[in-house]
């Protein structure tokens, strides 16, 4: 009965806005205090998660992607895209797909694509004659396409979290992330055929005009992919030239970010959101040694094989499973909470761990999406002035070919596995 109470009393607050780390916090020190263990246990998982080396990855390239996100990065994205990809009939579809994917996974944050790409491409497709309810659903939908390419920061939390080798996480998503940006493009190509649309040609001058204005950010994806499979660099080197690279590009060659002004508010705003990733993530961490030493993970695995008997039931359940954690929890958390779970069970039914991730970021980008509390959703509503429910029927169509894509990323491993054994075979 006390649990009980004790475990309504933190749904309550949680709900009235308690910040996640103190509900985590409380619920591994109560559990703890329950086994009669030390409390030291969760701030010993604080000094571990202090001594990772690949910690400093989190705020440089999270300061990178505030960087990219406040200058005209994203004007220029777009322009580039749509140099390259306009004459395709229902071209600016594709621009804004591939331009929302890039931009995520340099941002790590969906919510943030649609705004900044959202209030610049919205007004676009609706002068072009795109309907604006196939507009609306597709940048809403689209916010979070880029979170399986590198450097995407959920990818480096998940390895973190998970023990899995993020060099191998950042390879594993290329090919499922362009599954889900072709398949998007295919619908949204079929879709406006005959919508009277204009064509921008392709024109070897506009095309050069737009390399040159975004001739310094072009080799970014370049260098951090180059350097880290080149063996040039670690991941924790590549966050700090990414980071460097930025900030003279924004800064001093575009002239984007004003030192005085804009750029300490990017620190700071920046930093914010890493202390409270890196408050969580301990907090977190603290709790999955609970539930280990508990086997928690175990009693649950035990439980579903009552019910479950094969990889591909399992592979079904887990997905609902992660469907629903993805509109409740926002993907940071979601990590930190559910991976200590889920990954003993998908290990014993057989699940790579590689795949595994990719599994579960996929799921949980397109939970974002997912109605009736998705938060894309709401974002999405509130930057284009539109009501909720118009925004969930407008997204479905969209959701509807992104668990297509779920479904083929879930059953070919070998879509997540090819480059990865290709390109790290011995890490």
């Amino acid at each position: 009965m006390t649990i009980l109470i004790i475990g309504l009393l933190l749904l309550v607050f949680a709900l009235f806005g308690t910040p996640l780390f103190v509900i985590i916090s409380t619920i591994a020190l109560l559990a703890f205090y329950a086994a009669d263990i030390s409390a030291s246990a969760v701030i010993v998982e604080l000094y571990r998660l202090a001594s990772m080396p690949i910690l400093p990855a989190i705020p440089l390239f999270t300061f990178a992607g505030y960087l990219l996100a406040e200058s005209d990065t994203p004007k220029r994205l777009v322009n580039l895209s749509r140099a390259i990809f306009g004459w395709i009939p229902g071209g600016l579809s594709v621009v804004t797909l591939v331009s929302c994917a890039v931009f995520t996974a340099f941002t790590g944050a969906s919510g943030v694509t649609i705004i900044a790409l959202g209030g610049l491409l919205y007004p676009v497709l609706l002068k072009e004659n795109y309907p604006e309810k196939f507009s609306l659903g597709m940048l809403t939908a689209s916010g979070n396409l880029g979170l399986l390419f590198p450097p995407s920061l959920p990818i480096i939390l998940y390895g973190l979290v998970s023990g899995v080798s993020i060099d191998k996480l950042f390879v594993a998503g290329i090919i499922p992330g362009v599954l889900m940006i072709v398949l998007l493009s295919i619908y949204s190509v079929y879709y406006v055929r005959d919508i009277k649309i204009p064509i921008v040609r392709f024109n070897w001058k506009n095309a050069s005009k737009a390399i040159g204005e975004a001739a310094w950010e072009i080799p970014l994806p370049f260098i951090i992919l180059i350097g880290i499979y080149g063996g040039y660099i670690t991941i924790t080197e590549a966050a700090a030239v990414t980071a460097f690279y930025v900030l003279i590009v924004e800064v001093f060659i575009y002239r984007d970010i004003k030192i005085k002004i804009e750029l300490p508010k990017v620190m700071r705003e920046s930093m914010v959101l890493v202390g409270g990733i890196l408050v969580i993530l301990g907090a977190a961490l603290g709790l999955a040694n609970y539930m280990v030493d508990a086997e928690i993970p175990m009693r649950i695995l035990g439980f579903m094989k009552q019910f479950i008997t094969s990889k591909i039931v399992f592979l079904i359940t887990l997905n609902v499973f992660l469907l629903i954690v993805g509109f409740l929890m926002d993907i940071f958390s979601a990590i930190m909470v559910v991976v200590p779970l889920i990954i003993p069970i998908a290990d014993n039914f057989g699940v790579d761990p590689v795949h595994l991730g990719i599994i579960f970021l996929a799921n949980l980008g397109i939970g974002y999406s997912t109605p009736p509390v998705g938060m894309n959703l709401f974002i999405a509503s509130f930057r284009f002035n539109q009501p909720i429910v118009k925004l969930y029927v407008a997204a479905l169509p969209f959701l509807i070919i992104l668990l297509i894509a779920l479904l083929i990323i879930t059953y070919v491993p070998e879509l997540s596995l090819l480059l990865v054994n290709l390109f790290t075979p011995g890490r």
